[in-house]
């Protein structure tokens, strides 16, 4: 906590303090009225230390004041609520006819409570030698005053001397607790400021973070869709070049082809940017969902479909439902893509922990080589089972079809990764 908010928080106290004040002034009139057949203090005593309280109440409401005095406004209000009611009880009370609860101890006694409120806000707002200063300084001034208004015949100074010298070490014990704790608080908020700068540094860190994972995501898209269409279209296109002059039969049938690949593109491009807007899993949940994601590759790719999904599945982490959908999802497309395959198999088993199979019968692939390539599409799956702490693994040979295997270990699929929940709404 820096000072000057320490120093805001003991101002906003004034206010109280000077309420207790006023009540305990009230609080001892009652008394003298009730318990004692003369009042023990004449009626200006009251209205000198009223009025005190009633200025520490005024400079506490009064924000041009506390900005015109600056620093010295706290030493003023503790000075005033100190040195002032302790001038008065020796100016008014004093030279009153001596009894026994006009005596010097009994002044302090009655002085201690104002005097211990001071305490707090030097010991809340300052160090531990100024606690020492303030009790100290508070005993000596008042044992000044008692020999300055010490009469012969008057009582032996003893009492009073032995009542400052409790009153000093009390004030010097409550102080320092009072100051420990106000040093463990201000190291604890210093702590905490530290702590949400650190906090505001990683949010920054994660925000950042996520605009270039859904850089990769776009990036992931794109090439899946624009990208394969663009580049056969362009082989396609050169062909037509080629054609244009020898073979112009041929050429317009490879322009007529080129057409209907700029079609299918197009239609792959709106298929990917719908999904990139919505998740089928806010709407049918995953088993519904990979269903529909499967049955829907199937007949796009003419593909014979073998499905195997649980009945039922526990509730599952909103990361977890996203990295099984979304590497299904990539899976699937990559069969429809490149397999060139006639049977699609995809399986979800849950034994405890979560098992997504994905395989195809198609002409397969070595994926060393491919992943060495700087493949978006494999690279995103793996980047989605790290973030949930999955396995991943993707099993092919040329010709002899490929499978993709993701496994999410079942103390995953309670706590899952900030970071995947984060990613979750991503698409591949």
């Amino acid at each position: 906590m820096q000072e000057h908010d320490v120093q805001t928080n003991v101002i906003s106290l004034l206010p109280l303090t000077a309420v207790l004040w006023l009540g305990y002034l009230l609080a001892l009139a009652l008394i003298d009225r009730l318990f004692y057949p003369h009042p023990v203090f004449a009626p200006v005593y009251y209205l000198l230390n009223g009025g005190y309280a009633l200025v520490v109440l005024g400079l506490a409401l009064w924000p041009r004041a506390r900005n015109r005095l600056g620093g010295a406004f706290l030493p003023l209000v503790i000075g005033l609520m100190s040195a002032a009611p302790i001038i008065t009880s020796h100016l008014v009370v004093l030279p009153l006819p001596p009894s026994q609860a006009r005596s010097m101890e009994a002044i302090t006694l009655r002085l201690m409570p104002v005097l211990l409120m001071a305490l707090v806000l030097t010991a809340w707002q300052y160090r531990w030698r100024s606690v020492i200063v303030f009790s100290i300084g508070v005993a000596v001034f008042t044992l000044g005053l008692h020999l300055l208004f010490f009469r012969p015949g008057r009582p032996s100074l003893l009492p009073p001397i032995t009542v400052l010298l409790i009153q000093t070490i009390s004030f010097l014990t409550v102080g320092y607790f009072i100051n420990s704790l106000m040093r463990r608080l201000k190291m604890q908020q210093t702590s905490l400021a530290q702590a949400n700068a650190q906090l505001s540094d990683y949010a920054a860190a994660l925000e950042e973070l996520t605009i270039s994972r859904e850089r990769n995501r776009m990036a992931r898209e794109l090439h899946d869709t624009l990208a394969h269409t663009l580049s056969a279209l362009s082989v396609q296109l050169e062909t037509v070049k080629a054609y244009w002059q020898v073979d112009p039969t041929a050429a317009q049938h490879l322009l007529n082809q080129s057409l209907i690949a700029t079609r299918s593109g197009l239609q792959e491009t709106r298929r990917a940017l719908k999904s990139l807007r919505a998740s089928p899993l806010d709407d049918l949940g995953l088993p519904l969902a990979l269903r529909q994601l499967a049955t829907e590759t199937a007949q796009r790719a003419n593909l014979q479909l073998h499905l195997t999904l649980p009945d039922h599945l526990p509730p599952l982490p909103l990361a977890v439902e996203q990295c099984l959908y979304r590497v299904a999802q990539e899976a699937m497309a990559n069969v429809a893509h490149h397999a060139n395959a006639r049977t699609l198999t995809v399986q979800l088993v849950c034994n405890g922990e979560i098992a997504l199979h994905v395989r195809d019968d198609g002409r397969g692939f070595d994926p060393q080589r491919v992943e060495s390539t700087s493949h978006y599409g494999l690279a995103g799956m793996h980047e989605r089972a790290a973030l949930v702490g999955a396995r991943l693994s993707i099993v092919s040979r040329p010709q002899q079809g490929a499978e993709v295997r993701l496994v999410i270990p079942a103390n995953n699929l309670v706590h899952s990764s900030a970071a995947a929940k984060n990613d979750g709404t991503e698409a591949t």
